[in-house]
């Protein structure tokens, strides 16, 4: 009896022991889960905050746009010198991203995005002293070169602070923020301008006080390049790309190029047609309409997450040259309905392609350039930002806001139908 009662006991003891270890365990495997999922929040949030700062920078860089005509009602210039003024900032982020595209990835991404926002501030005071034209070219190249050092670092620094496996939402997260800083930018300007007083520095005295708030979020933020070296080890870049990437890099650049000059005619043009054309002087409107193009972008990029990397190429050169069609229609019969769908259904275009565009490419790119890439990709893009607007305003004098307009449109529908039957041809080897 006693021998049975002792191996009663023993087998409880076993099962109790077994129960114990099996609770351990699983209780061990919810401690992980819990603590893997804690730290995937605490990711995201670095991500996101790194996404908003990214968004501050970048409406400052349009921030003027729909007080041009102020400006030229003040220092008496012509729209050629409008489109200069502008091109002044795309070719200065060229050459920061020539210059120092792969500061970042040598130096650390904070350093480089903190002297951004140092210039983003510079750019502000530039403004809100202006008394003169070269005031506005200071403050459109030091505007430049806050973009420059933002471009290609604050998407790879996204990029690096999503949790492993985030990669396609943290390329959202980036090119979002790229493209919503961008149209936020003359919706604020805008709504100040029309509806608070000092139209010429309000504006300017928000945004200064947001890149303050900016750097502190960001002295917060962790550093995600590991191995840093001193400013002296980096070299000016040229355009040339690892040989892996290579085979998507054509389309994918050549797509940017036009939905980026499509933008810079936008912002740089528009409200003046909007003005001249459409009689339309309030500049709440003139900065929605360029905000849509923005807001757009970043639908498009969202829908890429449906259509797949593969496929959105294609379709945002469709749409690209859909906006294109819409924008010559404004133009050639003045209606303002026309040029709000253009900004919509090109502005979605430029979203869809740009996003499957850096997609491609940074997936395509080995993970010490990727910053560097993706600023050559950058280079292309601000090309096209840059180059086609001078074009327009230098025809503006003989043809008319109209006649530059139609010439545009025509190069660039050309170059978008050349790409879209490329990638008809040959799709991209990615997938969504």
């Amino acid at each position: 009896m006693a021998t049975g009662l002792l191996h009663t006991l023993w087998v409880a003891r076993d099962e109790a022991l077994l129960h114990t270890g099996t609770s351990y365990r699983a209780e061990t495997r919810y401690r992980v889960t819990v603590g893997r999922m804690d730290g995937d929040r605490r990711k995201w949030l670095t991500c996101l905050l790194a996404g908003a700062v990214f968004a501050v920078c970048m409406a400052g860089t349009t921030l003027p746009t729909p007080l041009y005509g102020l400006y030229q009602q003040k220092f008496g210039f012509s729209e050629l010198t409008v489109t200069v003024v502008y091109a002044v900032y795309a070719f200065a982020v060229i050459g920061v991203l020539l210059l120092a595209g792969n500061a970042s990835d040598t130096v650390g991404r904070r350093i480089v995005l903190l002297t951004g926002l140092g210039c983003a501030a510079a750019s502000a005071v530039c403004f809100l002293g202006a008394d003169s034209l070269a005031w506005l070219y200071a403050g459109r190249l030091l505007s430049g070169l806050c973009a420059g050092l933002f471009t290609g670092a604050a998407t790879a620094y996204v990029m690096d602070l999503a949790p492993r496996g985030g990669g396609p939402r943290a390329t959202f997260v980036a090119t979002a923020a790229n493209m919503g800083g961008l149209g936020c930018g003359p919706l604020l300007a805008g709504l100040l301008a029309q509806y608070a007083p000092w139209p010429l520095y309000l504006p300017f005295a928000v945004h200064l006080a947001l890149v303050a708030g900016s750097a502190a979020v960001l002295l917060w933020l962790p550093e995600t390049v590991r191995e840093l070296r001193p400013l002296s080890t980096v070299r000016p870049q040229r355009p040339a790309l690892p040989a892996e990437v290579r085979a998507v890099f054509g389309p994918a650049a050549i797509a940017s190029f036009v939905g980026f000059a499509l933008f810079g005619v936008f912002t740089s043009v528009s409200p003046a047609f909007l003005a001249q054309s459409l009689d339309v002087d309030n500049h709440a409107v003139s900065g929605l309409v360029v905000a849509l193009a923005f807001f757009s972008s970043t639908a498009g990029q969202l829908a890429v997450g449906r259509v797949g990397v593969r496929r959105s190429l294609p379709l945002g050169c469709a749409a690209l040259l859909a906006g294109l069609a819409l924008l010559a229609g404004a133009l050639r019969w003045e209606l303002l309905t026309l040029v709000v769908l253009s900004a919509i259904v090109g502005g979605t275009g430029q979203g869809l392609a740009f996003r499957g565009a850096l997609s491609a490419v940074a997936g395509a790119s080995p993970a010490e350039q990727r910053a560097a890439v993706i600023s050559t990709l950058f280079v292309v893009a601000y090309a096209g930002i840059s180059v086609p607007v001078i074009g327009v305003g230098v025809l503006s004098e003989p043809l008319g806001l109209e006649g530059a307009g139609l010439v545009f449109i025509a190069c660039m529908a050309v170059l978008v139908s050349g790409a879209a039957a490329y990638l008809l041809r040959r799709p991209l080897p990615v997938t969504s």
